[in-house]
C-alpha cells in the first residue's frame, strides 16, 4: 500500500485534496496532512511517503524549499507542487527541486488523476488496474460513456464544458450549428433525457461544488466563475440541486 502526504496551510484545501480522487483505489492506504513547513518535514521523515503533494506557499515559507530539504535527506518520495499562482518562477523552482509536475489551483481532477497514474506506473513500478479509469470516459452529469452518445451531442457537451462560465443558452448553441433551437433541444432531450438548461445547470453545480470543496474562494466569486452573476439565483439552484446551501456544504466538509 502506498503512503501519501498532502501539505497546505489551508485546512479546506487539505480536505478537498483528500476527496479529489478515490486514493484507496490507487493503493494509497495511508494519507497524512500538514499545515506547516516544520510539520511537513517531520511527517515526511516519519512517514516516508511514496507521493507528497506540496502547496508552493506554506505560510511564509515555500514548498519547494521543503522538497529540497527532503531531497538532501535522501527520501525516495515523488513530489507534486500545486499553487494558486501561475508565476513562472514558481514553476521553475518546482522543476529544480525535481517535482513531477506543477498544478494550478483549483486542481483539475482529470489532470491530477493522469499525473498520479503516471507516477504509479513510471516511478512506483505499480499498476492502475484497480483505479476507476472509466470515470474520465463518462459524462459527470449523465453518467454515461461519451462513446455511447452521438457526435452532435458530444459537441454540445464539449461546448458546455468549455463555456459554462459564460452566458450560454440553447439558442446560442443552435446558432453555431445553424439549426433550429427547438429541434436541437428535442434531439438533446431524446438522447440525454435532460433538457439543455437542466444539463447546463447541473454541470455548473458540479463545478461550483468542486471549487467550494477545494478552495477558500468567496461564494460570490465561485458563483460568477460558473456563470451566475446573480448570487440569489445561484443559491436557489445550488440548494435545489444539493439540498443544502454552499456555506453548509463548506462547513460540513
Amino acid at each position: 500500500m502506498y503512503k501519501l502526504l498532502i501539505v497546505d496551510d489551508e485546512p479546506q484545501i487539505l480536505e478537498g485534496m483528500k476527496r479529489t480522487l478515490d486514493w484507496e483505489k490507487y493503493g494509497f492506504g495511508r494519507i497524512e496532512t500538514s499545515e506547516t513547513y516544520e510539520g511537513a518535514i517531520s511527517k515526511a521523515v516519519e512517514l516516508i511517503p511514496d507521493l507528497a503533494i506540496f502547496d508552493v506557499c506554506i505560510g511564509k515559507q515555500r514548498g519547494y524549499d521543503a522538497i529540497h530539504k527532503l531531497n538532501e535527506l535522501r527520501l525516495p518520495s515523488k513530489y507534486i507542487i500545486m499553487s494558486g499562482y501561475g508565476e513562472f518562477q514558481y514553476a521553475l523552482e518546482a522543476i529544480r527541486c525535481g517535482a513531477k509536475d506543477y498544478l494550478l489551483k483549483p486542481v483539475d481532477r482529470a489532470k491530477l488523476q493522469h499525473l498520479v497514474e503516471r507516477i504509479i506506473v513510471e516511478d512506483l513500478n505499480g499498476t492502475v488496474e484497480g483505479a476507476d479509469r472509466d470515470d474520465l470516459d463518462r459524462d459527470p452529469v449523465l453518467g454515461v460513456r461519451y462513446d455511447s452518445l452521438s457526435k452532435l451531442t458530444n459537441r454540445i457537451l464539449l461546448i458546455v464544458k468549455a463555456e459554462y462560465a459564460q452566458n450560454l443558452s440553447l439558442k446560442s448553441v443552435a446558432e453555431r450549428f445553424r439549426m433550429n433551437g427547438t429541434y436541437l433541444g428535442q434531439l438533446f432531450l431524446k438522447e440525454t433525457h435532460r433538457k439543455f438548461s437542466e444539463y447546463l445547470m447541473a454541470y455548473r453545480m458540479l463545478r461550483a461544488r468542486e471549487r467550494i470543496q477545494t478552495t477558500d474562494e468567496k461564494i460570490v466569486s465561485i458563483a460568477l466563475s460558473v456563470g451566475y452573476p446573480n448570487l440569489n439565483y445561484f443559491y436557489s439552484h445550488f440548494h435545489a440541486y444539493f439540498g443544502k446551501s454552499p456555506s453548509d456544504l463548506r462547513r460540513k466538509e
